[in-house]
């Protein structure tokens, strides 16, 4: 099963639909960062964005390292179903999820009050990927070419602007609809030139472990043109941030130690994650493990920034796929990250503490 890069925005906003609710339980502060007034640990509940991935290397580092135990907490770790992590979030239902940014912002415009209070990765790391014998080496090369689409207008909106802005035709390019996640057959069976992957998972995949001749356009590469955003995310509630502040805290510290030793030492996260879920290709795992190091931050892990978030945002509302006035400081928050150092939110130090 492969993560569609826009299911999320079609369908995030049902979270509203859903009966809000509390996330925490009251009162863990008096014992400490997390843990709960009687001495125990405090029950948490993470809904995973997707299936297990290298971009949740941390999380299991964490997890198999007994770091959120030493902050208090007792942590499950879920998969979705049909409702969403944001949607349980939203509903009292689970304490954090895995999610996006293309997804959150709809949820808040639908009136479900989550927040995002980190980054996993510090750049979009999205790409579209083709066979090299296409000839697909930038955006107005996608004239004349089949994008194999998820059917999302946020997905239309940023493969038109890039095609725009190097030159080329946004009408000549043909949206057909995929017909299967996997991006091999997509591609080998001639059904669609270009797909958007994530360069972590899918184009390690195809080239490095399946051994395709590819090529792929970085949407990293053309940030004068498209937005950066943060994917995946780590959200909450706001309910949550209020009332049990020292879960938030410990639940990021322990989570920011993950992060920071699977930069360390990638082949450590990867084996954490093939311990909790050894279904994986233990090849992809190594070698996604070994390329995200380096891009979980330049500075301090999880840090956002607010040009980026406020960047995303403009671009949402010029293509007219959200309505003008979005409150993009309450989307986001780095006061619960380790290294926030008193910061009172996205007002206090716009730079988000990166180096």
């Amino acid at each position: 099963m492969k993560f569609s890069p826009t299911l999320l925005f079609r369908t995030a906003a049902l979270a509203a639909v859903m009966p809000l609710g509390l996330a925490g339980c009251g009162a863990a502060d008096a014992a400490g960062p997390g843990g709960s007034s009687d001495g125990g640990l405090r029950e948490v509940t993470v809904v995973l964005d997707w299936t297990p991935n290298t971009n949740h290397s941390g999380l299991y580092l964490a997890q198999a390292e007994g770091w959120f135990e030493e902050e208090g907490l007792d942590v499950e770790i879920v998969e979705p179903g049909e409702t969403s992590g944001l949607q349980l979030v939203a509903a009292g239902q689970a304490d954090f999820a895995y999610s996006v940014a293309e997804g959150l912002v709809p949820a808040r415009v639908a009136g479900a009050d989550v927040v995002s209070v980190a980054t996993v990765i510090e750049h979009n790391t999205s790409s579209l990927i083709s066979l090299s014998d296409d000839g697909i080496t930038r955006p107005r090369d996608l004239e004349g070419k089949r994008y194999g689409s998820y059917e999302s207008d946020l997905e239309k909106a940023l493969i038109s602007k890039l095609v725009e802005c190097d030159g080329g035709d946004p009408a000549k390019v043909e949206f057909t609809p995929l017909v299967s996640d996997d991006f091999r057959i997509g591609l080998t069976e001639d059904q669609f030139d270009t797909a958007w992957v994530f360069d972590a998972w899918d184009t390690i995949r195809l080239g490095e472990v399946d051994g395709l001749d590819v090529d792929t356009i970085g949407f990293r590469d053309h940030f004068d043109c498209i937005p950066d955003w943060y994917t995946p995310l780590v959200a909450t509630s706001r309910s949550l941030l209020d009332e049990e502040p020292g879960v938030a805290r410990g639940f990021l510290a322990a989570l920011s130690r993950g992060y920071d030793e699977a930069a360390a030492d990638p082949d450590e996260a990867a084996q954490a994650l093939l311990e909790a879920a050894p279904e994986l290709d233990p090849e992809l795992v190594e070698a996604s493990a070994e390329w995200l190091g380096p891009r979980y931050a330049s500075g301090a892990w999880g840090t956002q920034r607010a040009e980026v978030w406020d960047g995303f945002v403009s671009f949402l509302e010029e293509e007219g796929l959200t309505e003008p006035g979005f409150d993009t400081d309450a989307a986001w928050t780095d006061e619960f990250l380790p290294d926030a150092q008193g910061a009172d939110g996205p007002g206090a130090d716009a730079s988000g503490g990166q180096g």
